[in-house]
């Protein structure tokens, strides 16, 4: 069974206890907004415009949003107050499936003869090691056969913190050390992915180079070398973010899309912020979907992204 039909009550109460900052916030807003109005008029759409922007779900798609709720208004001239969380939790909703094509099953990967290949990308401090070492356990842990390479050989950290996660988790890893040719090691990795019968290889990669050229060419260089090795790897680009950085995160997704072809997203530290709109505006800029949101410290916080659950966590 997928992940939409086995949402258990004990990842709801995680992902509301880790979304409780950024619902806090907008309802605190939302009641602002509305405090003395009946119907939803200009001032309140004005109002909650605000609402959104501050939440970081960013210009564009608040526009959106509030393009949306307009258009709902006018068919409904007498439309309440009091409806306006069940409209706004509804545009929301639409939004993000129409960026999230789909709902990802929990941990399942595609059938084949070949190990899973996800690509790690993302600047330093964005909990992109830990945010690997959590996907190796839940890999691991509903019976999948992980490996991990240590490819980020730029930071000496970013390599002994991957064997540190290797050793937590269990899982083996590839490491030639600080200063090795990142395509190297993404090489070894996957030649002893095949031969060990791995069923996900998960690759680590540096956060940043001296500047923008650099990075996309080493990016573009471990691709063409673990296609080599297996047909059509990497077949995921996972780029994390950091949620609580706000806007910063947009930045980051511009330049990560550029550089390399991204088609999954990672946001974590969302249980330390108010700027969960972040995950909505994102998605919804870049045509990217979020496929893991990071909500605590926890080997288990790491979740599979459910929109509905999302949605309903902030909204409800």
């Amino acid at each position: 069974m997928g992940l939409f039909g086995s949402f258990s009550k004990s990842k709801k109460e995680n992902l509301n206890k880790g979304l409780a900052k950024t619902k806090e916030s907008v309802f605190k807003k939302l009641s602002r907004a509305v405090v003395g109005k009946s119907t939803v008029d200009d001032d309140v759409l004005d109002e909650l415009e605000e609402v959104l922007i501050t939440s970081d779900v960013g210009v564009d798609t608040t526009l959106k949003i509030i393009e949306r709720i307009e258009n709902r208004v006018a068919e409904d001239k007498f439309l309440g107050t009091s409806e306006l969380n069940r409209i706004l939790k509804e545009e929301i909703a639409s939004l993000l499936e129409e960026n999230n094509k789909g709902n990802y099953e929990a941990y399942e990967l595609p059938k084949s003869d070949h190990p899973y290949v996800i690509m790690v990308v993302g600047v330093n401090g964005v909990g992109k090691t830990t945010t690997i070492g959590k996907l190796a356990h839940q890999f691991k842990n509903s019976g999948k056969k992980v490996m991990l390479g240590a490819a980020d050989t730029f930071r000496a950290a970013a390599v002994d913190q991957l064997i540190i996660w290797s050793e937590r988790v269990g899982v083996p890893i590839v490491n030639q050390g600080m200063g090795a040719d990142p395509a190297s090691v993404a090489f070894e990795t996957l030649t002893k992915a095949k031969e060990e019968g791995s069923d996900v290889v998960i690759i680590d990669t540096a956060g940043r180079l001296h500047n923008k050229v650099n990075l996309m060419n080493e990016l573009s260089k471990i691709k063409r070398v673990m296609d080599r090795v297996i047909p059509e790897a990497p077949h995921e680009i996972l780029l994390v973010l950091d949620g609580s950085t706000g806007q910063n995160a947009f930045e980051q997704a511009k330049q990560f899309t550029k550089a390399t072809e991204v088609n999954a997203l990672a946001i974590t530290k969302l249980d330390g912020t108010a700027k969960g709109g972040v995950v909505i505006g994102v998605s919804d800029q870049f045509k990217v979907p979020v496929k893991y949101i990071g909500i605590g410290e926890g080997m288990e916080d790491l979740q599979v992204f459910n929109r509905d659950e999302f949605v309903a966590s902030l909204f409800d």
